[in-house]
């Protein structure tokens, strides 16, 4: 992980490390949601790491950056939508919750890191 981190960014290679995570927590959510708040999470998920993507190949990144963070912040709502719904376990919520903070903060450093480089 640590040498795709340096390929990638380290914003990218950690929500990726969540998207694998997510596939199968998804698949275990019951039919009555699984074609709702289970595929809207997964798209909103798919969204932010196509925006990391995009601002990994752009000049004009604040916009994809953005773009991510606000993602992140519409699945921090989903996940604890789906945690009081009591379709995704405490253990799972918690988990989502760290990750998606701590992607939150790489998103956060590299709009700041960028910033500051274009001062």
């Amino acid at each position: 992980m640590a040498n795709n981190a340096k390929r990638t960014g380290a914003a990218i290679e950690a929500h990726y490390q969540f998207l694998l995570w997510l596939g199968p927590a998804l698949e275990k959510f019951p039919k009555t949601h699984k074609f709702t708040l289970a595929d809207r999470i997964q798209n909103q998920a798919l969204d932010i790491l196509e925006a990391l993507i995009e601002a990994t190949y752009t000049r004009e990144r604040v916009q994809h950056l953005r773009r991510a963070n606000l993602g992140i912040e519409k699945l921090r709502f989903l996940f604890r939508l789906a945690a009081d719904l009591k379709v995704l376990d405490r253990k799972k919520y918690e988990f989502a919750a760290r990750t998606l903070d701590e992607t939150g903060r790489s998103i956060g450093a590299w709009a700041k890191a960028h910033n500051a480089a274009t001062a």
